[in-house]
């Protein structure tokens, strides 16, 4: 008998919500079946079979699961008939948000409609959401995406020691060369997308800038996976270049154009932003000069990138966990980033 067990997700939750079964109890599935739904801060996940047989549930929907914990278990007896009041399709099927079942029990209880509910404007309706139905105007429930963000700053200032450091970069050769790569390769290309290439060369070098503290280690990563947050009016996303060191600039334009497309509609699979060891966070806007990124639970630095405000003259600004990276570490760092952004 095979177990359905909740994987670990991302590295910012501990606990998922299961929102819906997409096959009834007693039901026979194959291997690689969607058979549930799983809400993360992030995104609403759907969970595949990890065999084939019968699936009997171990968890209701509603229910807070933490990675790890069983679900479901997938065995060889025959599968039961699904009973007369089941549902012809499932919610994942359905037109409008799914609506978990204390969710809707509310809004049952207090009349709320269908059209009510597809206006809260998010995927995953859960009791909370309907309850701001019935609030005042005066208090306003944090959008899914903003919860996320909360929960990570609110652990980072808990839990690393983050030091600061800013340097001053002629940004003019790098927009020179941005205007051209723009016109080669026919994708947009910026400054986030000279950064990315930057900070992903100085991996080899500088192997703790992309690592983990763990205790007493340093967990080495194998690549650099280059986080950059995007924030288009619909929540603050941090998407990932996967392996950048690897990938040509045109590759990496490429892989931003569809990250700000997703931040758009907020339409991101759980790997599009799972997996970041460095995070490049944008202030390109107006009139910035100068910005403190927190560091991410996970990582070891954020880099803050601002446009030019004196002249093509910016200040680029390191965020760096003190358990893993020292001052003058970051000076040099700083510095072998600076060379190539000017270069």
């Amino acid at each position: 008998m095979a177990e359905l067990r909740l994987p670990k997700l991302n590295n910012n939750d501990t606990e998922y919500l299961l929102v819906e079964w997409l096959v009834p109890d007693g039901t026979p599935v194959h291997e690689d079946d969607a058979v549930a739904v799983v809400e993360t801060s992030k995104a609403a996940e759907e969970l595949p079979a990890d065999a084939t047989g019968t699936l009997r549930h171990a968890v209701k929907p509603g229910t807070w699961c933490r990675p790890g914990e069983l679900l479901a278990t997938i065995g060889d007896e025959p599968a039961e008939p699904a009973p007369a009041t089941a549902p012809a399709a499932s919610a994942a099927s359905q037109a409008g948000p799914l609506v978990t079942a204390p969710a809707q029990a509310f809004a049952d209880e207090h009349g709320i409609t269908a059209e009510q509910l597809a206006g809260l404007g998010v995927d995953v309706v859960r009791r909370a959401d309907v309850e701001r139905l019935l609030d005042g105007p005066a208090r306003r429930e944090l959008p899914r995406v903003q919860r996320a963000v909360a929960r990570a700053v609110e652990l980072s200032h808990q839990s690393i020691p983050a030091a600061y450091l800013v340097v001053r970069m002629d940004l003019g050769p790098a927009l020179k060369r941005a205007e051209a790569a723009t016109r080669e390769v026919r994708r947009p290309v910026g400054l986030a997308e000279l950064f990315v290439q930057a900070v992903a060369g100085l991996h080899e070098k500088h192997p703790l800038f992309f690592a983990t503290y763990e205790g007493t280690h340093a967990l080495l990563s194998d690549e650099p996976n280059i986080g950059v947050t995007l924030d288009v009016g619909e929540g603050l996303y941090v998407p990932v270049v996967h392996d950048a060191a690897r990938r040509p600039l045109k590759e990496i334009a490429t892989a931003l154009m569809k990250h700000r497309l997703a931040a758009a509609s907020g339409d991101f699979k759980e790997a599009d932003l799972a997996g970041a060891n460095f995070v490049v966070t944008l202030h390109t806007e107006g009139d910035v000069v100068l910005a403190v990124p927190f560091v991410f639970p996970g990582t070891a630095c954020a880099l803050a990138v601002t446009g030019p405000s004196d002249g093509t003259v910016a200040h680029i600004g390191l965020a760096y966990d003190h358990r893993l990276v020292n001052g003058r570490d970051a000076a040099l760092f700083m510095a072998a980033l600076k060379s190539a952004i000017e270069g």
